[in-house]
């Protein structure tokens, strides 16, 4: 499983060329979307405990990266280990309060946390979040690692001298392929995370978080103390979005209050029920497809529908692109909420039930034709 998320990655730029996002901003939204959908996951996904309000360390985790930007250093390492250590603060203490509670009532204490930091950095919190214009680097902020070394150019985030926006353009298999440095740098923190993220689930302490999910109130009559491991879970998890919010500020030296939306908390359970709850690979696929949604149907007008449907008669192509058009551009959301209701009634597991369902067809088959083939043999040999 680890071998085929490495292979993914690697090649990333090369499997979605054709598809028009094998461009780096598209690339590293992949796989940093992926890592806050596999740290969602492992709290909804292990222990049931829906939470609507991870955006606020999403968002919290862009503000620190970005504070450590503008005082420390243009190194991504500080402002990543910042990000996810407030992070995962900020989740202990949400989480103490929050999981007092269970349930819906749970959900909302997450919702009602995220929407006052929303707030609060839109208001109260201006002097740290700079409001409605956002955190950005400036060329009078200390950086006192490299203040000596900056020329009059706005720095650029790097990873002890490799710049994040360092792209490579090459010719291959016929295809003009980017290759980026803060994709790969990324994907390589996605790996690790994904690699952390199996070994939860597979630990003592995964199974524990397993069978709060099946049954807690019959943990809690046998004597366990349930409240640590949701606790603990919260707070990896709470971790995890801080990373990847961190991330986002290192591809994007930029921190805003709109990350901290309920909006985008409700786009990571999307990602984790579309992908597959509970699954290891499923998370990552869901924030793929919904994220190429948000920028490749987004990106269609009715000019491009038109050349696209050209083959057909004019009567018939403007009918066609009158209907389409509902689905793409700012109409991708529909398209999202059909496939998203189709999911939810045909695919309950979400996306990887359907990859498991074709690979058992694919063996029933197999298995299929080699016991007719044994059939025609036992027959030819009498």
């Amino acid at each position: 499983m680890v071998i085929g998320v490495v292979l993914a990655v690697l090649l990333g730029p090369i499997i979605l060329n054709p598809f028009g996002a094998g461009y780096p901003d598209l690339l590293q939204k992949f796989v940093i979307y992926g890592i806050f959908a596999i740290g969602f996951n492992i709290l909804f996904g292990l222990t049931g405990y829906l939470s609507f309000g991870h955006a606020a360390f999403l968002g919290v985790g862009s503000y620190s990266a970005v504070w450590m930007f503008k005082l420390l250093s243009m190194n991504i390492v500080p402002a990543i280990i910042l990000a996810m250590v407030i992070s995962g603060l900020f989740a202990l203490l949400i989480g103490f309060i929050a999981l007092r509670r269970s349930g819906i009532y749970f959900s909302i204490l997450t919702l009602a946390f995220a929407q006052m930091s929303y707030n609060l950095a839109y208001s109260v919190l201006t002097p740290i979040t700079n409001g409605e214009t956002g955190l950005q680097i400036l060329h009078g902020d200390p950086r006192v690692l490299d203040a000596a070394v900056e020329d009059g150019a706005l720095p650029v985030t790097n990873l002890f001298g490799l710049n994040m926006n360092a792209t490579a353009d090459v010719s291959l298999l016929g295809m003009d392929i980017q290759f980026n440095a803060g994709y790969y740098i990324c994907g390589l923190i996605m790996i690790v995370a994904f690699y952390i993220a199996l070994r939860l689930f597979r630990s003592p302490f995964g199974m524990m978080l397993k069978a709060i999910k099946t049954n807690q109130n019959r943990l809690n009559f046998t004597g366990v103390n349930s409240r640590p491991y949701t606790l603990t879970a919260f707070v990896i998890s709470g971790i995890y979005a801080g990373l990847a919010g961190g991330l986002l500020a290192c591809t994007d030296p930029l921190a805003g209050a709109e990350r901290m939306q309920w909006t985008a908390s409700g786009e990571v359970v999307l990602m984790t029920i579309l992908g597959g709850a509970g699954t290891m690979l499923g998370p990552i696929l869901g924030a793929g497809v919904i994220k190429y949604f948000e920028n490749i149907f987004s990106a269609y007008n009715e000019s491009e529908l038109m050349d696209v449907f050209s083959f057909l008669p004019h009567w018939l192509q403007e009918l066609v692109v009158s209907v389409s058009s509902l689905f793409v551009g700012e109409g991708w959301h529909l398209t999202l909420g059909v496939l998203f209701m189709l999911i939810v009634i045909f695919l309950p597991g979400g996306l990887m039930e359907g990859f498991n369902r074709l690979v058992k067809l694919a063996r029933g088959g197999y298995r299929k034709d080699g016991a007719s083939a044994s059939a025609a043999g036992k027959v030819t040999a009498e």
